[in-house]
């Protein structure tokens, strides 16, 4: 049987999963300290249903229940837009890890963002600890670059990251998702 997941806009009425996100003691590697809650998200949803051209965010969806998201930010590397890169970043909900949905997801927003946007470098960042992340982005089709020294302030400290990227030219993994 083939599970396939869907990346897809945020209903209204789910917006209360940014109120529930997983805190450091479930995901270490997503926890930034206190959050202000959905009101942020809120209006950005209103405006743009969470998409623009600068970045977005779209739900994970498997069997029509939000397991997650994935993110996407404009990175410039020389005069825009054709210097663009996007810089992307996954969340999903513990019970949903160690499935395939991450590696899944991650291709499928790949793929979204090469057919929707003319940038040629898609680019993720994952703390060096961060073991299940880094294959996950392998088997999205992701290539390891660098280790990025002190590049992000997490759980009270300094964290090297490692830098994976995919082109535009690289070769897609295959996948059971969709983007709706």
């Amino acid at each position: 049987m083939t599970i396939v997941i869907a990346l897809r806009t945020f209903t209204e009425a789910e917006l209360g999963y940014f109120d529930s996100m997983p805190g450091s003691d479930s995901d270490p590697y997503s926890f930034f300290g206190f959050r202000r809650g959905s009101g942020a998200v809120r209006a950005r949803w209103a405006e743009n249903m969470l998409i623009g051209d600068a970045g977005g965010t779209l739900a994970v969806d498997l069997d029509g229940a939000v397991i997650g998201d994935v993110e996407w930010r404009a990175t410039a590397y020389g005069p825009p837009p054709m210097s663009n890169a996007f810089n992307i970043g996954i969340r999903i909900l513990p019970a949903h890890q160690g499935q395939g949905h991450g590696t899944n997801a991650q291709i499928a927003l790949a793929e979204y963002l090469f057919a929707t946007y003319p940038v040629n470098r898609i680019e993720a960042g994952t703390d060096v600890t961060n073991l299940a992340e880094q294959r996950a982005l392998g088997k999205a089709g992701f290539t390891r670059e660098s280790v990025v020294r002190g590049a992000q302030w997490r759980d009270g400290r300094w964290n090297d990251l490692v830098l994976y990227s995919r082109l535009r030219t690289d070769t897609p993994p295959q996948t059971a998702t969709t983007v709706r």
